[in-house]
């Protein structure tokens, strides 16, 4: 039996395969610290994750946990999540929070984080030391690959067969904060030299990082040489055990500038280099909390990154998102983070303080979580239960999603063969979902609707000068990919067609006369 692969279907789309069968991730990313105790695993986490129709859970591996003493790993924790998440019955994925998490070094071990001199910290311009591990630290680059691979070892040995484990992110928000380059003097002495062959060849360009890439020099150094780092690290882990391996981007957003987010990161604008460094990544994914995430996912889904979402907002619109991700880009993985909040009730929520929250350019509307765990649990159940039927329609003219993308975007125009279809979204509001909507047409002028916050109209091709009319309109679900009919609304309901604060779906046929 294989191991955990991404590879393009029949139609050519980038598809997870889990035991050699396509793995689609209705999945949720735990806090930065709730698998770094096992009680609270047992006690907390899990309990709150159940009823959510998960079939996933991102979890983080922390290297100081894993290596307290230099050369001596201890994998107990890693084991028992393991084991745990069969019992669950869900796969995982794990975050490797090695040299990088979120711009900084904070999960290194004691014993690295200390020595400074051999694990050399990045400079500000000004010579300032930075609480971020230089990525041309040779030396910090080793240990961390040596610890990864030991963990890629470590997994294949316990669960080669049983495949929960499915895919690796390796590092986590990679980039500097405060400044567009390391300024520390191996970094200058890099800096000055000429671009590499390789990544001259890929973009055409020559000469010294300044010259090939004026302004931009410093970000574009910065991403040569973190995902270099990343590389040897992944290249490492993969030779003992080939996962998928990815890696997260916090986004390129306001005031724009490098520092201002963090400079090297995988951004959409610097991913030709990362690709070119590290090729064993198979994509690189958004974490998004900002108001316009249809726009980011619509810049990160491409031929040649399958979209993969570890990190998304997680109040009430995360739900008209999934639709959207899945029904639109074909996602492989749509995961909210700190799911385990939607367990609790929402004026219990501990939220990031205001001021953070705007330094970080987070929408505060992100952590209201008002109404979404009902209605992320029931658009779970939903996609998996149109598994089938979307497997069947996806990447053809008979599948169509669309959502809301902005307040000034008030509807969408779908165009089907027999007729076209309007849809209008409602009004945002707090604790509730987007306006969206998933369209399967599995005969001509049949729809399987599925949507939220919308309503919906159908109107004849243009130049058809025939009236448009509903013939049937059923309301019922789907249960693994079969249409069970409940109520013929062939009344007054047909007068308006519309889908409340949870997914519902319908069934309508159209006619022409």
């Amino acid at each position: 039996m294989s191991i955990p692969y991404v590879k393009r279907d029949e139609k050519e789309i980038p598809t997870l395969y889990v035991h050699d069968k396509p793995f689609f991730m209705r999945s949720g990313e735990i806090h930065n610290s709730s698998a770094s105790d096992s009680a609270f695993l047992d006690e907390k986490l899990w309990p709150a994750l159940r009823g959510l129709n998960l079939n996933a859970v991102i979890v983080p591996l922390y290297w100081e946990l894993i290596e307290p003493t230099e050369g001596k790993y201890d994998f107990s924790l890693l084991d028992e999540i393991v084991a745990s998440a069969r019992w669950e019955g869900l796969k995982l994925c794990f975050l490797w929070f090695g040299l990088w998490k979120n711009a900084e070094s904070f999960y290194v071990p004691a014993w690295m984080k200390k020595d400074t001199e051999t694990y050399f910290r990045a400079e500000k311009v000004n010579g300032e030391k930075m609480k971020t591990i230089s990525p041309l630290c040779t030396a910090a680059v080793e240990k961390d690959r040596r610890a990864f691979t030991a963990v890629m070892r470590h997994i294949k040995e316990i669960d080669e067969y049983e495949n929960t484990v499915v895919v690796m992110q390796v590092e986590n928000e990679i980039g500097l904060l405060g400044t567009d380059r390391d300024y520390s003097p191996a970094a200058n002495v890099a800096f000055s030299r000429p671009i590499s062959e390789k990544l001259a060849q890929t973009l055409g360009k020559n000469g010294t990082w300044e010259e090939a890439f004026g302004e931009d020099a410093g970000e574009f150094f910065m991403a040569w040489h973190f995902a270099s780092a990343v590389e040897t690290i992944a290249a490492s882990g993969k030779k003992e055990y080939d996962l998928p391996c990815y890696a997260n981007a916090w986004l390129r957003q306001s005031p724009w500038f490098p520092g201002s987010y963090p400079s090297g990161g995988p951004v959409t604008q610097v991913q030709a280099i990362w690709r070119a460094a590290a090729p064993s990544l198979f994509t690189f994914g958004p974490d998004i909390y900002v108001p316009y995430c249809a726009d980011v996912m619509d810049d990160y889904a491409s031929e040649n990154n399958p979209l993969f979402i570890p990190e998304i907002r997680k109040d009430a619109v995360a739900s008209s998102y999934a639709l959207y991700a899945f029904g639109r880009h074909n996602a492989v993985c749509f995961s909210p983070f700190g799911i385990e909040d939607l367990a609790l009730d929402p004026s219990q929520l501990d939220k990031p303080p205001m001021d953070l929250m705007i330094a970080l350019n987070i929408d505060p509307s992100a952590f209201d979580i008002t109404g979404s765990r009902d209605c992320l649990a029931a658009t779970y159940k939903l996609l998996e239960n149109l598994e089938p039927l979307y497997l069947k329609y996806r990447g053809t003219e008979h599948l169509r999603a669309c959502v809301r993308h902005g307040e000034t975007d008030y509807s969408a125009f779908l165009r089907f063969a027999g007729c076209d279809i309007v849809v209008k979204y409602g009004p945002r509001m707090s604790g509730k979902p987007l306006g969206c909507l998933y369209v399967i047409e599995p005969e001509p002028n049949k729809f399987l609707l599925a949507g939220l916050n919308c309503s919906v109209e159908f109107h004849a091709k243009p130049g058809d000068a025939r009236k448009l009319d509903i013939l049937r309109m059923e309301e019922g679900r789907v249960e693994n990919g079969e249409w069970l009919c409940g109520r013929v609304l062939n009344g007054d309901e047909q007068m308006t067609l519309r889908f409340g604060d949870l997914p519902e779906t319908r069934l309508v046929e159209m006619y022409a006369f």
